[in-house]
């Protein structure tokens, strides 16, 4: 399994990716899931997938030289000469079509599940920084300042910090440590996702990579600020006021049960009763 998150901020771009692949217990194997594609000064473009590994690199080498029929005259449309993040998107959901259809009869037949879904992110020349969720059938949809990031793989464990953290204005120091959090805490709770990581942060409108790191067990930041989260968990945890079940209910003790309520969730057995 594994574990992608990525974000679009008004500063920027940012994105994470674990490196753990997983066939069984005794099957465990390191594969990069992020891939950069880059012209400077024209466009910068990421990718991260998740899902059959097989399928989500022959994607990515399909990606390269795939196209898609443009105006009549006119070469097919491709990554590298697609005028919008829109039509690049476009291109990478033709690709995962092509593959699927290509094997998915061969991979259920030996039972193996065919899924891929990939996150694609970045900015051409000529328009904003855009951020799509890309599925299996081919199909995305763009986030937006409501949504303003994707997660793919294992997602449930590294959300909530998402959520109460991550918006638009937030700055891009903020988001790459907030979603190293995100993945701390998915790291914490699940064994199929693991180090090394993989993160590429983009300045909008540079047209460039800003950032891109390869964060393993030895990187001092991520040293710090895992144990530096956990022991600040356990810090708020303590400080958090102790229930007081034994008084009335108040305004000010909300926790204690009104006493019709809480018999309608109780039967007590008198000493009258038959008992079967």
């Amino acid at each position: 399994m594994t574990y992608c998150v990525a974000v679009k901020l008004d500063a920027g771009l940012v994105f994470l990716s674990d490196s753990r692949t997983n066939a069984g217990l005794d099957q465990i194997s390191t594969f990069r899931k992020t891939m950069v594609y880059e012209r400077s000064g024209d466009r910068f473009i990421t990718l991260l997938s998740a899902g059959n590994l097989s399928m989500s690199q022959s994607v990515r080498e399909i990606l390269q030289t795939h196209g898609i029929p443009g105006a009549p005259d006119q070469p097919p449309i491709n990554m590298w000469n697609a005028t919008s993040m829109f039509e690049v998107a476009r291109v990478l959901g033709d690709a995962i079509r092509y593959v699927y259809e290509r094997d998915s009869d061969a991979l259920k037949a030996a039972g193996v599940d065919c899924n891929v879904t990939m996150i694609l992110g970045g900015q051409v020349q000529g328009e904003a920084m855009r951020l799509f969720q890309m599925y299996a059938p081919g199909n995305f949809i763009e986030a937006t300042t409501d949504t303003p990031f994707f997660q793919i793989g294992e997602s449930k464990y590294g959300k909530p910090v998402l959520d109460r953290v991550i918006t638009p204005a937030t700055s891009l120091a903020d988001a790459a440590k907030c979603v190293l959090v995100s993945m701390d805490s998915t790291l914490k709770s699940n064994l199929s996702v693991g180090l090394p990581l993989d993160m590429v942060i983009y300045k909008a409108g540079d047209l460039h990579s800003h950032t891109v790191l390869c964060i393993d067990e030895k990187n001092p930041y991520f040293q710090m600020l895992r144990n530096c989260w956990g022991d600040s968990l356990r810090a708020a945890f303590n400080n958090l006021e102790q229930p007081d079940w034994s008084r009335q209910p108040s305004e000010d003790n909300p926790l204690r049960s009104p006493s019709n309520a809480a018999m309608a969730l109780r039967k007590i057995c008198s000493p009258t009763d038959k008992l079967i």
